[in-house]
Order: structure tokens, then C-alpha cells, then sequence
């Protein structure tokens, strides 16, 4: 029996897999995106279509790490610093569109004639948008990183913050929330503080330590499995206080963005954040409850359009009210339309509190389901009826039959400087760049530049690629400058590569994409400062060139290492500041942590 119950799970696991692994390309591939693609899988292997799952719920609660790890991630690349500088968006335009929804969304139950704390609750759901939704056609999209993506990111985390108090109101608004005594709430808030301050001192003054002394072991699984235990840790702190397990995961994330151990983390996170989150919104798709909808498909369909139509035309106002442009606010609106999966949380604690019966709550949770499939077709609308702004090209040349000794890609404050030799030996350039006000503003110095996309292969073969003698990548948008080299070296092999690199870590990812030689931008100009600098403080000349040149050796070496071994391999070779008294203490500290650590494992074996 137990080999048939192991073999069924093993089954499951397969189905599971199959379904995202289909489904997510496919649907990507004809342009309706990865999120609908795993949401209708979920749909045909649920209860209500193949019938290869029985309880999608229990899918969704494990899959619901794959939003906390999401959160993790984006808490990385989130320095305190920088999120201090988002407290407006947080706090003000976050505040302001929870509670503006509320209020509209509230009042659409209330015109139905449903009692006012039901349709409360049931508006409040809706306002609680879908993070996993949102956060993943924000990464599809290119989004994350800009300003428009960062003021969405804003919202979700006001949100996020926001369901704490949302809870404990619903508590008190259902049938025995007056005998709550006001000391339990306290104590309530009292142990949520309490875990928000012993994680930020946590990720402060013990993380670091941590991850240096698991380091230094050199297993690589160590440190994965620690990686995982901060992300899970941190979400299980947060939601044994009562508050959000993503908030706590970002919480996390955001305390260790300084961290030297940052991209190792992400690196060992990113594999099951996104195998997570597809599960989740395979989850989602076989949550879909069939028989209520058919039931009740009159009050479903009302719902859904009223819900999402108002809270769409809400979010566009408030937009506007503070000065967002039209684009982005209908942007906005089109993406945060839906309910999200906070929403089943607060409707589970409604019906706990009386608020809603076990029929409500299963139509509001359709409702909110069907309200997260439609995003996706709701954005591809968007995308169709208001395309992305295309730059002005009028009077532009595009790249055709072109032929030069050697091509750049991206001709920048870099490649400029790049080409001056190159046109002073005589040899001809072909220069492409996509920025067309700049195409029009080299002519003004005499530069014939073409306007195009290094990363389209049309557009090489044009540019006169497959005929140079070499080709420049000199972009300075790092992951272009990957799938550009990636791309050349695909397309024409026998042509030598060479690019420019940002920093270490994509100068490693530029070598692993075949390019045949790589410079960070910032690595002459450095030495030639240093050189300079030891000339100014009075060393001679000849040792000031001999110390740059030992560290080109060492620099070498080092990330030959690092391209191997990762970003971490070659910290031996690095020279540090730090005093031997400060080797020494932090030595020590060491393994008094390693003393107690064993002390404290053989106590509790």
C-alpha cells in the first residue's frame, strides 16, 4: 500500500511538471504569457477537468513560497536606502489607493443591497491585489527596475502591510469580535513588533556572520540550504506574529542587499522561486470551483466585470490625482485590476468570524480567481489597444548590406572613445545604436550611425556582421550586452567578440556567453587613477607601475577562479584593510560562535 501511495505522488509530481512545462512555452510563445499558460494547466488537471488532483489548496499553501521566495529576491535588490527613498509611494500612494478601493468597492455590494460588513469584506478582498500576478508580468515585461515598475512594487508592499490590520478588523466586525479583549489585540501587536525587531537585528548583526563562517567550510550545499533556511525562517517568524510571510521575506532580502553574499543568495534562491511559482499559479487554475460558478454564474459574472471595472477606474484616478501620466496610470490599472491571494486569507477569516457563509465564501474566492486569470488577457488588450511608445525614427537610416572591417553595437560615451584609434588606422565602422535622438545627435559630429537592435538577428546580418573582422558589443544595458553576445556567437562564430562589461559579475556572464575578450568599463581608468596616486603621495615611478602590474596578475588569477567557481571563488586573492587585530578578533569571534554552536548541538542531543 505504501509503494501504490509513494508511486501515486510521484505521479502527481509528474503531471504537475508536465503541465507547466507545456503549457508555460506555449503560451508564451503565441503571446499570451507564461501566468495564463500555468493558470489554464492548473484548469485542465484539477478537480474540474482531467480530474489528476483532488485538493488544489494544498498545492496552493506550498506554492505560496514561490511569492515569499518572489519577495525575497525583490527585497535584494531593494537597499534600505532605496526603499527609504520609496516611503512616499509606500505610505502615501499605497495608503491612498487601499483606502480609496475600499471605499469604492464597498459601496458596489452595498448598491446590490448586501449588508455593509459584508460587502466590506468582500470589497476588501478585491482591493488586496495579486503580488504573484503582478510582480511576475512586471519581470516579463522588463518593468521591475523602472519607475513606474518600482511605484507598483510600492503599492504591493503597503498592501502586503495592510492585511494585518484588515484581519484583525475583520475579527473584531464578526459575530464575537467585541469580547476580543483590547489586551489581546495589544499583546497581538506587541508580538508582531517584537518579531519585526528580532529579524531586522538578525539581518543586521547575525546573517553576515553567518553565511562568512558557512563560506569558509566551501560547501557549496551549505550554503544553499542556509539561503533557504533565511527565506523560510524569516516567513515563518512574520507569520507565527500574525503578519505576512512575503513581508517577511522581503524584510529579509532588503537586510542583507548590502550584504557581500547578496548574488550568491540570489543565485541560490532564483531555481526554486521560479519552480514555486509556477506551482502556485497551477494551483490557482485548479482552485477554479466549477459547480459554484454554475450555480451562481449570474452573480460571478456581475461581480467580476463590477469589481474589476471599478477598481480599475479607481486605481487610473488615483494615478492621476497624483500627477501619473495617462499611459502609465491606464498601464496600472490594467495590471492591479484583479483580487489577489491575500484575498483567500481574508475571506477564510470572515467565515471563521460569521461574516460570510461557506456559499459566499466559495463565489467571492471564484470570483477573485477568475478576476486573476483574466489579467493576463486583460494586459495583452492593453498592450494591443496602446502599444509600448515607439521612438520617433523619421529620417532615420536603418542598417542594410552594410559592410565594415568591424561593427559596434552601442556607440556611447564608450564606444566613441573605442572607435578613435580604430578610424585612425584607416579601418571602416559599421555603428548601430538604438537610442534614436542620439543616432540624429552624432551626425552633428560626424558620425553615420544606423538606428537598430544589436540583439535582433535581422539587424546584424544588415549591420554587415557576418563580414567583419570583429564585432564590438559596447552597450550599456548588461543583460542586452549577454543576449547580444549570445546571439553573435550563435549566428557567426568565427567572428571575434569582444565586449564591454559593467562589473565582475557580468564580465563573468559576458565569458560564459562565448564573448572572446571582455573589459569592465571602470578597470583602466582605476589603475591609471592608482598609478596616479602613488606617484602623488611620492613613490617612484617605476614601483607605482609595478604594483598596477602585479595586481593585473593577481586580477587575472583571480577571476579565472571566479569564472569557474562563482563571484565568491577568488576572495582569498583580494586585499583587505582590515588591521591584524581585527583579523585576529574576528578569528575569534569565530569560533566562540563554532564553541557554542557545538556546545549548544550537544546539549540538545
Amino acid at each position: 500500500m505504501a509503494v501504490e501511495g509513494n508511486a501515486n505522488d510521484l505521479a502527481q509530481v509528474v503531471v504537475l511538471l508536465a503541465a507547466g512545462v507545456v503549457a508555460a512555452p506555449i503560451f508564451k510563445r503565441i503571446g499570451l504569457g507564461s501566468v495564463l499558460g500555468y493558470l489554464v494547466a492548473g484548469l485542465v488537471i484539477g478537480p474540474f477537468g482531467l480530474g489528476a488532483f483532488s485538493d488544489p489548496q494544498a498545492i496552493i499553501h506550498i506554492a505560496e513560497l514561490g511569492v515569499v521566495m518572489f519577495l525575497f529576491i525583490i527585497g535584494l535588490e531593494m537597499q534600505p536606502s532605496r526603499l527609504w527613498s520609496m516611503r512616499k509611494d509606500i505610505f502615501g500612494l499605497g495608503a491612498l489607493q487601499v483606502i480609496i478601493c475600499i471605499g469604492g468597492l464597498t459601496m458596489i455590494g452595498v448598491v446590490f443591497g448586501y449588508p455593509v460588513i459584508f460587502s466590506f469584506v468582500a470589497g476588501t478582498g478585491f482591493v488586496l491585489t495579486s503580488t504573484a500576478i503582478v510582480m511576475q508580468m512586471l519581470q516579463e515585461r522588463g518593468s521591475l527596475s523602472t519607475l513606474k515598475g518600482q511605484r507598483i512594487i510600492a503599492i504591493l508592499l503597503f498592501e502586503d502591510l495592510a492585511i494585518v490590520p484588515l484581519l484583525v478588523l475583520v475579527t473584531f466586525l464578526g459575530a464575537g469580535g467585541e469580547e476580543v479583549a483590547m489586551s489581546e489585540r495589544l499583546l497581538s501587536f506587541g508580538i508582531a513588533l517584537a518579531a519585526t525587531v528580532a529579524l531586522v537585528f538578525a539581518g543586521r548583526y547575525l546573517l553576515n556572520p553567518l553565511f562568512r563562517l558557512l563560506a569558509a567550510s566551501g560547501a557549496r550545499e551549505v550554503m544553499t540550504a542556509a539561503a533557504l533556511l533565511v527565506v523560510l525562517g524569516s516567513a515563518l517568524l512574520m507569520q507565527v506574529s500574525g503578519l505576512s510571510m512575503a513581508m517577511g521575506a522581503f524584510l529579509a532580502g532588503v537586510l542583507l542587499s548590502e550584504s557581500a553574499f547578496r548574488h550568491q543568495l540570489e543565485a541560490d534562491i532564483e531555481p526554486f522561486r521560479g519552480i514555486l511559482l509556477g506551482l502556485f499559479f497551477l494551483g490557482v487554475g485548479m482552485a477554479i470551483d466549477l459547480s459554484v460558478i454554475a450555480t451562481n454564474w449570474k452573480i460571478v459574472v456581475v461581480g467580476v466585470i463590477a469589481y474589476m471595472l471599478v477598481k480599475a477606474l479607481l486605481i487610473y484616478s488615483v494615478a492621476r490625482l497624483v500627477g501619473t501620466c495617462q499611459r502609465e496610470a491606464i498601464e496600472r490599472a490594467a495590471l492591479m485590476a484583479q483580487g489577489g491571494e491575500f484575498a483567500f486569507v481574508l475571506y477564510s477569516a470572515a467565515a471563521t468570524a460569521g461574516i460570510l457563509n461557506a456559499e459566499a465564501n466559495a463565489v467571492l474566492t471564484a470570483m477573485i480567481i477568475i478576476s486573476m486569470i483574466l489579467t493576463p488577457l486583460m494586459v495583452i488588450v492593453h498592450d494591443r489597444v496602446m502599444p509600448a511608445a515607439k521612438p520617433n525614427t523619421d529620417g532615420l537610416e536603418l542598417p542594410e548590406n552594410v559592410e565594415g572591417s568591424i561593427l559596434i553595437i552601442g556607440f556611447g560615451r564608450f564606444g566613441q572613445i573605442v572607435s578613435q584609434p580604430l578610424l585612425a588606422r584607416g579601418y571602416m565602422l559599421s555603428l548601430i545604436d538604438k537610442d534614436a535622438d542620439f543616432v540624429r545627435d552624432a551626425a552633428d559630429f560626424g558620425f553615420k550611425v544606423y538606428y537598430g537592435d544589436g540583439a535582433r538577428s535581422e539587424i546584424l546580418h544588415a549591420a554587415g556582421a557576418a563580414t567583419a573582422r570583429a564585432v564590438l558589443i559596447c552597450v550599456d544595458d548588461k543583460e542586452a550586452a549577454v543576449r547580444i553576445a549570445e546571439i553573435v556567437k550563435h549566428e557567426f562564430p568565427l567572428v571575434p567578440v569582444l565586449a564591454r562589461a559593467f562589473d565582475r559579475g557580468h564580465a563573468i556572464d559576458l565569458v560564459k556567453a562565448g564573448v572572446d575578450y571582455q573589459i569592465r568599463e571602470t578597470y583602466e581608468s582605476a589603475l591609471d587613477f592608482s598609478e596616479k596616486v602613488l606617484a602623488s603621495v611620492g613613490e617612484r615611478q617605476e614601483i607605482a607601475e609595478s604594483l598596477v602590474e602585479e595586481f593585473r596578475d593577481v586580477d587575472a588569477e583571480r577571476f579565472a577562479m571566479e569564472v569557474v567557481g562563482g563571484i565568491y571563488a577568488g576572495r582569498s586573492l583580494v586585499r583587505g584593510n582590515a588591521s591584524p587585530a581585527d583579523l585576529v578578533a574576528a578569528r575569534t569571534a569565530r569560533e566562540r560562535a563554532e564553541r557554542e554552536a557545538r556546545e549548544e548541538a550537544e546539549q540538545n542531543g
